[in-house]
């Protein structure tokens, strides 16, 4: 098969996983990832060199290697092992990186936030006539969960806003978009993603002219003026310190300070949280849940679980991805999926501080896919493969 059907079929295969990855993890992960991943090493072999990908990968694949490093010092090794291979998804960077190159990077930003926007209807109409309408019944789309339905919803908006704050020829359709996509966020009584969809917004607005940096505040004023009696409600209970949800997490936090206190250099290994947190929750009666799989906290969770050697690993790629795509963002290369990239990070980051998000598949995947897009498109398409990288983007 030639070079160039190749390349489109593997396109077609991580764009749609991209997409699809909102609705069936299943299918994302497991059929069209794994295609793709295969139709890359193909490429890989009849080019001989090695794969273009940005920066930030180096640091994942040193956070990859000290997991493993924490599984073998684990408990149970076995069952931390198996839970490792969720490593295989930082291939998305590299698979992304080659396939989606170019013009492709903005046709996959296209899909992703059109899925999305499907998504979110599904969400609304649950919320409206279904009775997903309640702290313990909200709205999860066509997924397991509505952490994940809204961890999802928070990265896709932030791409929608990208494109129109920042694409050359503005378009009618994120417009709609948009609101679905706010509507859909809004419903799933979901604070952390609130918080990260607020604060990636406000940096995409502010980058884009420092003016603007007043219309995220009253946007967020206007929608809980307007919003339903259960999510103001839920809005207010940002200020209350004695909401269960927030008192159980600081205890968490507690735990996982002991945790990375007795384990400093490889955590309790992975998926080994919810196995140990009984033992150390017997110090904390004031602790609501009596187990929780993870710590609710993306730092303290890996600290705890992987050792403060993979926090230090896991913060040097957060710097390398965060500077990489400001740089492209601030040379106004590929400004809409640059910013789409940027924005994902601050709202990971931002709603990462209340709910371990990188731990979720579904946005493991999404989020690598979006911070690696702005690199694929970057990068221009000819008979011999990547060109070299530009503007602090650069191949390893």
């Amino acid at each position: 098969m030639r070079t160039s059907t190749l390349e489109r079929i593997g396109f077609l295969l991580i764009a749609l996983c991209l997409g699809l990855v909102q609705f069936w993890l299943m299918l994302a992960q497991s059929i069209l990832f794994t295609a793709a991943a295969v139709v890359w090493v193909v490429l890989a072999v009849r080019e001989a060199r090695r794969p273009a990908a940005p920066r930030f990968l180096t640091p994942l694949l040193c956070y990859a290697g000290w997991t493993l490093a924490s599984a073998a010092m684990s408990g149970d090794p076995v069952a931390s092992f198996i839970d490792s291979k969720q490593l295989l998804m930082f291939l998305m960077v590299p698979i992304v990186a080659r396939l989606a190159a170019g013009a492709r990077a903005r046709q996959t930003i296209d899909i992703i936030i059109a899925v999305g926007a499907a998504g979110a209807l599904v969400g609304i109409v649950q919320f409206a006539m279904f009775g997903y309408n309640d702290l313990d019944h909200r709205p999860v789309g066509t997924l397991s969960h509505w952490m994940t339905f809204s961890g999802v919803l928070m990265l896709v908006t932030c791409a929608a806003v990208a494109r129109l704050v920042f694409h050359p020829a503005p378009t009618a359709w994120p417009m709609i978009a948009v609101p679905a996509l706010l509507v859909a966020l809004g419903v799933t009584y979901t604070r952390n993603a609130w918080i990260g969809t607020f604060l990636a917004v406000s940096v995409l607005l502010t980058v884009r002219n420092w003016k603007l940096i007043v219309i995220a505040p009253v946007l967020a004023a206007i929608a809980v003026v307007l919003a339903p009696g259960q999510v103001q409600n839920r809005a207010r209970s940002l200020l209350n310190p004695q909401d269960p949800a927030s008192r159980d997490r600081i205890v968490m936090w507690k735990i996982g300070a002991d945790m990375i206190r007795d384990h400093p250099a490889f955590g309790v290994g992975p998926e080994q949280i919810q196995v140990q947190y009984e033992t150390y929750r017997a110090a904390y009666p004031d602790a609501v849940n009596k187990h929780n799989p993870h710590l609710h906290n993306v730092p303290i969770q890996i600290a705890a679980e992987r050792g403060l050697p993979a926090l230090a690993l896991w913060l040097w790629f957060v710097v390398v991805a965060v500077r990489d795509l400001w740089r492209q963002l601030r040379a106004r290369i590929v400004p809409d999926v640059a910013g789409a990239g940027l924005a994902a990070m601050v709202a990971m980051l931002a709603a990462g501080m209340f709910e371990y998000n990188f731990g979720d598949s579904e946005f493991l995947m999404l989020l690598l896919g979006l911070i690696t897009l702005p690199y694929a498109a970057s990068q221009r398409r000819d008979s011999a493969g990547p060109s070299g990288a530009v503007a602090g983007q650069g191949g390893r």
